[in-house]
């Protein structure tokens, strides 16, 4: 066999095309080995994959075959080890792990790459490199439910404000309050595993866009990487990216909920509300005032869901204008996805210890349940069930109550009877019965309500949907 030149300067991965080397920019605009080095176990075990598939095939031999994945095996324990030296030059993570099974079996690991392209093996190392994110931080999220499940129950009769436009509303439980969240982060939960059941299909064996002439075996590949199916069209496997922009829409979506959460214990820790208190491990101090307990944890998660938010514009733009199939911008779709899992990573977990120690203020929550008149829809109820009134009416009358309570600066439970029945004779002594914020709260027993026995009801069935 007549060995071919290779020219000096000339890239050993595509260099018989080109008479010169890239310039010192180009590389490092070029490469993307500092970032896609994160794939390097879903990059061996999509090669040992297709390695199998060949030597089933019979495209390559058995002792190549073997030899090949005993190289990449030690690659990998190389890797894992911190003695594995990523290369520059070698662009990728594809090419370093080529360049050192090269180095480790010889001339077996330039037959690994028959039948595939970079682009198809990009992209199936990204599918699984996000399909074991999804399943990670479904974990995590599943950790968080539990601990607001675990403060929900115990809190499922402390009495605290509802809140409209950040105004006081009605009474609530806390138990219930903590409940909205575990459905926001459960239907986070369902949109991860709605992705990841899109993203299971396989896209090695598509090669570069035109699929190959060599008679592989795609559905082996796909089951053996544990994808439901092979991708149908070689030109959309490739260039798909629906999967990494569906993940960070989720990481998005999820990203706002743990912001508004975080909001809600930075106003609850001010000494205005005083109605929780975070633990040292999750607070710092002033470095002048040294009263100050300051909710950072909170206000950095707060601040995170801008990066996640950004990092979902930033694949949008980067996919928005792209013809078919793979065009080299694609190579920017990583970062985004990383740093956005990193963050939201981070974010949960400090979420989840943050609820987890947090100590509850229940006197300051009752305390504050009735102030704003939280209880004037009880005695709208109250008319149009004891009285008959009909509802508007009674919504009337009562804004007179609240009128003459705000104006003499009590309570609504502090009014007389005789105020009262001086703007509607048909008021009774029965109505102070439903004033009390305990009494409030309880009243609310429709299905989804806030009454102590709905919440620890629905603790139940959440452990049982969630958990």
């Amino acid at each position: 066999m007549t060995k071919v030149p290779e020219q000096a300067g000339a890239s050993t991965i595509w260099g018989g095309r080109f008479a010169g080397g890239p310039s010192a920019v180009m590389q490092r605009i070029n490469a993307s080995i500092d970032f896609d080095k994160r794939l390097y176990a879903q990059d061996i075990r999509g090669s040992k994959a297709h390695c199998a598939m060949l030597v089933k095939t019979g495209i390559l031999s058995e002792t190549d075959g073997q030899a090949i994945v005993q190289g990449l095996d030690q690659i990998r324990q190389e890797i894992d080890e911190g003695r594995f030296v990523f290369r520059t030059d070698l662009e990728d993570i594809h090419m370093n792990v080529e360049s050192r099974l090269a180095e480790l079996v010889g001339e077996a690991a330039g037959r690994l790459h028959t039948a595939r392209s970079r682009n198809d093996q990009v992209a199936t190392d990204f599918r699984l490199w996000v399909r074991d994110t999804i399943d990670g931080m479904g974990e995590a999220l599943k950790g968080l439910q539990t601990a607001l499940l675990d403060k929900a129950e115990r809190h499922a009769a402390t009495v605290m404000p509802g809140f409209t436009h950040l105004q006081a509303a009605q009474p609530i439980t806390f138990g219930h309050h903590l409940l909205a969240y575990v459905e926001m982060f459960g239907r986070d939960r369902s949109r991860l595993a709605d992705g990841r059941a899109r993203l299971n299909e396989c896209p090695l064996g598509a090669a570069a866009l035109a699929g190959t002439s060599f008679p592989i075996d795609r559905h082996m590949t796909a089951a053996a990487l544990e994808f439901d199916r092979p991708c149908a069209n070689s030109l959309d496997a490739v260039s798909d990216r629906d999967f990494a922009m569906e993940f960070l829409a989720t990481a998005a979506i999820c990203s706002v909920h743990l912001s508004r959460l975080a909001e809600e214990l930075v106003l609850w820790t001010t000494a205005q509300f005083r109605f929780v208190t975070l633990s040292d491990s999750y607070t710092t101090g002033s470095s002048i005032m040294p009263q100050k307990r300051n909710p950072d944890a909170a206000e950095l998660i707060r601040a995170k869901a801008g990066r996640v938010i950004g990092d979902l514009n930033a694949l949008l733009i980067v996919m928005k204008g792209l013809p078919l199939a793979y065009s080299k911008d694609m190579q920017d779709d990583k970062e985004p996805v990383f740093e956005a899992a990193d963050t939201l990573e981070l974010s949960i977990a400090a979420m989840t210890g943050m609820i987890t120690d947090l100590s509850v203020r229940t006197d300051r929550m009752k305390e504050s349940a009735g102030a704003g008149f939280t209880t004037a829809t009880d005695i709208a109820d109250w008319l149009v069930r004891a009285a008959g009134v009909p509802f508007r009416q009674a919504h009337h009358i009562t804004g007179h109550i609240v009128r003459l309570a705000e104006e003499q600066g009590v309570g609504l439970q502090d009014l007389s009877l005789s105020d009262l029945q001086a703007i509607d004779p048909r008021i009774t002594a029965e109505v102070f019965s439903v004033l009390g914020v305990e009494d409030s709260a309880a009243s609310r027993t429709s299905f989804g309500g806030t009454a102590p026995l709905n919440v620890t009801a629905a603790v139940h069935s959440a452990r049982q949907r969630f958990l």
